[in-house]
């Protein structure tokens, strides 16, 4: 696979937020792109308003002409999301025709180019879009591959403005089904290392081996920056990159003062010997402040000067989905956010709180994955107890099959919330209407977001009534 070659491009499982950022980045570079998902959704919407040709039935004919043809100047990628028994998929993969995964075509993209990438079981997402904001607010020309899309610039691919081989790749490295270790980046981040994917890891361990690995891929002459605490846990003799550690009040580059001040955080962040003073991130959360100080490092280290990263920063405005506001007034403050593990929810909670002081907060959670759920549950109650107040969904399955005894009831038992209870996804827009809250957040990963804008309504019919 040679990427300049590439004249013609198919992508099953086009809709992914991964697989779309891909495509785009093709299609803007001159490349013929076409798609196959199995539903229409905003962002297969977007995708067909640029020019990018879709189809949502799994038959043969649909798809292009050119994917039979086995050549060199055309591109099949697909994502191992898509299910087993794919039309399209089996059949192209029966006659011999070459297809690759997204982290392999992502990985030869990066070849030979300028990358940073940032890995982490969370955190990712927010990190890579805070260094790719800093970057091109700063003047530097790059191409962003984001797992969400950035507020800033509405979009999961920040395009390059030049020759794309002289860009500066932002890229967020994916553990789920080892995807990262197709990068060899100049530049690695570890935002976190918590156990998670243990459907495809086994174990714990073998999750930190991975992300061993991947820093073992990174240049020799690179940098590793890697949340403090992380690096023994990781660190192996075939690392050669240098690393540095960053945190909260610790670390090589650190976060000091930070304070909450008109539910902004304020801080200032020293490194390499100096003290940059006076960041304001709207975007909230102690975690969310962590993450600013490994991006404010590397565009510090990628000549931005102390004014570019104070501004970067100050107009930053997040990722859809992460931390997200959605109503904010005086009496009412409704939240939407992807957390899915208890660490994130740990996180954002605390945050919320800390925000909110003597708030009545209330969850909507949404679990996500069969196999999270079981491996997690006493975690999940434990940080979901920092609520007040806890409504469950079901499960969002993804791509598992239900599991025996596995379902929210379980987590129910040990929320030590004031107010806890199970609630049915169809009823719950006329549940919470006429409810007296305060704090509301809508949580999870799975397909929870698609009730953000009926209670969006439902919240702002109320008050104005």
């Amino acid at each position: 696979m040679k990427i300049k070659n590439i004249h013609s491009a198919y992508f099953i499982g086009i809709g992914g937020i991964g697989m779309s950022a891909l495509a785009r980045w093709f299609h803007h570079n001159g490349v013929q792109v076409y798609g196959y998902d199995k539903t229409s959704t905003k962002l297969t919407t977007q995708l067909e308003s640029e020019g990018i040709s879709i189809h949502f039935e799994d038959e043969i004919e649909k798809m292009p002409d050119f994917v039979f043809k086995n050549s060199k100047e055309v591109l099949i990628v697909y994502t191992p999301a898509i299910p087993k028994d794919h039309k399209g998929f089996n059949y192209l993969k029966e006659k011999g025709i070459n297809l690759y995964k997204r982290s392999e075509v992502l990985g030869k993209l990066t070849e030979g180019m300028f990358t940073v990438a940032v890995a982490g079981t969370h955190g990712k997402t927010t990190t890579s879009s805070m260094i790719a904001h800093l970057l091109k607010s700063g003047k530097k020309d790059i191409a962003g591959f984001l797992g969400g899309i950035t507020t800033n610039y509405d979009t999961n691919m920040i395009m390059n403005q030049s020759d794309y081989k002289k860009a500066i790749i932002v890229v967020e490295a994916d553990e789920f089904d080892r995807s990262f270790l197709t990068l060899k980046p100049n530049v690695a981040v570890v935002t976190s290392t918590d156990a998670d994917h243990l459907d495809i890891y086994g174990k714990l361990e073998e999750l930190k081996k991975s992300f061993s690995l991947f820093l073992e891929n990174v240049n020799p002459s690179g940098q590793i920056y890697i949340k403090d605490g992380l690096w023994e846990e990781i660190a192996t003799k075939r690392i050669k990159a240098k690393p540095s550690s960053y945190g909260l009040n610790a670390g090589d580059i650190r976060a000091l003062h930070v304070q909450v001040k008109d539910a902004k955080f304020v801080f200032d962040v020293t490194l390499d010997n100096k003290v940059i003073k006076g960041f304001q991130l709207s975007v909230p959360g102690f975690h969310n402040v962590e993450n600013a100080v490994v991006a404010i490092a590397i565009a510090n280290q990628l000549g931005l000067s102390d004014k570019e990263i104070l501004e970067g920063i100050r107009t930053y405005q997040g990722v859809k989905r992460r931390f997200e506001y959605v109503i904010q007034r005086n009496d009412f403050v409704f939240i939407d956010d992807y957390a899915h593990h208890p660490s994130e929810i740990k996180a954002m909670l605390t945050s919320v709180r800390a925000l909110y002081p003597g708030k009545k907060v209330s969850v909507l959670f949404q679990p996500h994955l069969y196999s999270r759920t079981r491996d997690f549950a006493v975690e999940f109650s434990q940080s979901l107890s920092l609520a007040d107040e806890v409504m469950l969904l079901d499960i969002y399955p993804a791509r598992e099959l239900p599991i025996e005894g596995v379902s929210s009831e379980i987590l129910l038992e040990s929320i030590q919330a004031d107010e806890k209870y199970k609630v049915e996804k169809d009823s719950i827009v006329e549940y919470l209407s006429n409810r007296d809250l305060e704090v509301f957040i809508t949580m999870g990963a799975g397909d929870i977001d698609k009730l953000v804008e009926p209670l969006k309504e439902m919240f702002n019919t109320e008050h104005a009534a």
